[in-house]
């Protein structure tokens, strides 16, 4: 297994603090008008929102995270480091095809499905087939963390047409998504640790 540098436990780790944190400032400067339970995340990144700008440096830092982690970690499968990249390179995209003020945008709810996609596949994408690879990147993990951000893709697609707690939804979605990184990564080194226990 090739190695991965400790500092991709800080990338990986930062992306979800970053993207929660930045929609939880955001929410704030928004005020009582923003339902969180309603209302999507795009809504306080849209423009002329009071959280624009938060929402820009979240995004902007969630796909540096993305990047990074893809970029280190090197025990994870080719395609899916790619996928993760793609990933933060969406999200980057996001910032520059933000939600109108009002109304729905196809470029911005495109990229957002693409962002998503390559997240959600990432896992099983990343696996590594040997038995003596790390936890999180064995195909059990793997297949099992991908089906469950599909069904959570899914939930989020039948909240928007029922118009129920979509704002919910996508936040346990993103949450898992952004989380699953430092999960692998901590595998990672976990395992890589109990191979070369120090003297």
């Amino acid at each position: 297994m090739r190695p991965v540098p400790r500092w991709v436990l800080l990338s990986s780790g930062c992306a979800p603090v970053l993207l929660i944190g930045g929609w939880t400032v955001a929410a704030v400067l928004e005020g009582p008008a923003y339902d969180p339970v309603s209302q999507t995340i795009s809504v306080l990144g849209a423009y002329g929102a009071s959280g624009f700008w938060v929402m820009t440096v979240a995004f902007l830092a969630l796909g540096a995270c993305h990047l990074l982690t893809a970029w280190g970690l090197k025990a994870a499968a080719f395609a899916g480091r790619v996928a993760l990249g793609g990933g933060g390179l969406s999200a980057v995209a996001v910032v520059l095809l933000p939600a109108p003020s009002s109304g729905g945008s196809l470029r911005h709810g495109t990229v957002v499905a693409v962002g998503f996609t390559l997240l959600a596949v990432w896992p099983v994408l990343a696996a590594q087939g040997a038995g003596a690879a790390p936890w999180a990147l064995r195909p059990a993990p793997s297949v099992a963390v991908t089906v469950l951000m599909a069904v959570g893709g899914a939930w989020f697609l039948i909240e928007m047409h029922r118009h129920g707690d979509v704002g919910v939804a996508e936040r346990v979605v993103t949450s898992v998504q952004s989380v699953w990184p430092f999960v692998v990564t901590a595998s990672c080194l976990h395992h890589s640790a109990r191979e070369c226990p120090a003297s």
